[in-house]
């Protein structure tokens, strides 16, 4: 069966996997549920054959320390027999931190899995819809094999086994390639806009982004993450006044960032949150090393609000240096190109702004472009993996302390704060007053 056969036989397939009992885990660190049994009734549920058997199974980390904070993610490949036909499947298993509670009850008022997994099962096929409706077959968005609520748990194809892989984080993207990822954005930004509207504000539920006004869980990290800047800002000569600026906005620092994620009026969307390097899947040309396409993955802080939220945060996390400095307007405008036209296409009913007016609406949340360029990217381009997880990342101990002075070691974003800080500052951005 190809895979296109496999993603038409979704909707006749369901969705939520019983637990059956088993006492080994695929492998050593793997959730205690994710055995050969649940994944073999998986299969068989997504392939509709219940004599499928299973001949071989391996699994793995998907990815290592520092190269993911929200979920775990594990790779399987399995040899299995259905219907006479040996055949090998690879897929990605995306878990939450069930075993852990600190990490459990921190992310709890976030609800990031079970809104991923309402994103993956009930949004992203509408959105896919509306494109085919203005005959538009581009793929944006990675297929789920199958979705567990019961275990905060979705299976989804290995799109490595198709050519396509995870950037370097630690380079970031050229100006071509984040036009591929800026084209695919403004498509999935302009559906969820007219799906929105056409089902009387369906989305507006999707309300708990990074910031949002129902917890301050994060704040541990964000703020943590704004004194360590500080520390190390105040040892460079020439800067003391911008560390004395970063550690001022440390009581007013949550309520910037929920203003960002505050529904203003004008275009709104289902940002995707989290969009950065690591959620964009790559394939290049095996011939010319160039990026051909690219698909977004992974949904946990969807949230709706001003394209903003995606735009400043992909732009200040996920560039190579000097398109990070030097082209980020050239981009915005790329984006909203697509974005205007595939509004325009769908008959979206609210005025479209201009270019000019966008670029002021954006303007409002620019808090989110410094937030993003000092605070989120230094944790992204972290080098110092060992002490690299969530605990870390939220905690206010000494563990917690170190791991986000380390962060602020590499030179790539020292450069970066170099640059950025005085043209932020004059743009008062850095001010306790705004």
């Amino acid at each position: 069966m190809s895979v296109t056969d496999l993603i038409s036989a979704l909707d006749a397939i369901p969705k939520h996997i019983p637990v059956v009992p088993e006492s080994n885990p695929i492998f050593l660190d793997a959730p205690d549920w994710l055995t050969e049994n649940y994944l073999l009734n998986a299969m068989r549920k997504f392939y509709g054959d219940e004599k499928l058997k299973i001949t071989a199974l391996d699994g793995c980390p998907a990815l290592g320390r520092g190269e993911n904070y929200g979920g775990v993610l594990t790779r399987i490949k399995a040899e299995f027999t259905t219907r006479g036909k040996s055949q090998i499947g690879h897929y990605i298993v995306k878990t939450s931190f069930e075993s852990d509670e600190f990490s459990r009850k921190t992310m709890e008022p976030y609800d990031i899995f079970n809104r991923e997994m309402s994103i993956y099962e009930q949004i992203l096929p509408k959105l896919k819809a509306l494109l085919l409706e203005i005959n538009d077959e581009e793929q944006i968005f990675a297929e789920t094999m199958a979705v567990d609520y019961d275990r905060s748990a979705l299976i989804f194809e290995d799109l490595r086994v198709r050519g396509f892989t995870m950037p370097d984080r630690l380079i970031g993207l050229d100006l071509k390639l984040a036009k591929i990822v800026l084209r695919k954005l403004a498509k999935m930004h302009a559906t969820s806009a007219v799906l929105n509207e056409r089902e009387c504000g369906a989305l507006e539920t999707y309300d708990r982004g990074m910031f949002n006004r129902h917890t301050d869980n994060y704040a541990p990290c964000f703020l943590g993450m704004l004194q360590a800047a500080s520390r190390r800002v105040a040892q460079w000569p020439g800067y003391e006044q911008y560390a004395d600026k970063l550690n001022a906005l440390l009581p007013i620092y949550m309520e910037l960032g929920k203003r960002v994620f505050d529904v203003c009026p004008g275009v709104n969307v289902l940002a995707h949150g989290d969009l950065w390097t690591n959620n964009v899947l790559v394939k290049y040309d095996k011939a010319t090393g160039e990026a051909e396409d690219i698909i977004i993955i992974d949904f946990q802080y969807a949230a709706w609000g001003s394209p903003a939220i995606d735009l400043f945060y992909f732009l200040n996390s996920s560039m190579e240096f000097d398109v990070h400095v030097n082209n980020q307007e050239e981009l915005i405008q790329h984006y909203f190109e697509i974005f205007s036209e595939t509004l325009r296409k769908l008959r979206y009913k609210a005025p479209i702004p201009s270019l000019h007016k966008f670029h002021l609406d954006l303007k409002k949340k620019s808090f989110y472009a410094m937030h993003t360029s000092f605070n989120v990217f230094a944790v992204q381009r972290n080098v110092e993996t060992a002490d690299a997880d969530f605990n870390a990342l939220m905690s206010t101990n000494q563990r917690g302390i170190n791991f986000k002075n380390g962060c602020y070691n590499n030179p790539i974003t020292q450069r970066v704060l170099r640059k950025l800080l005085p043209i932020f500052n004059n743009q008062g951005l850095l001010d306790a007053d705004q």
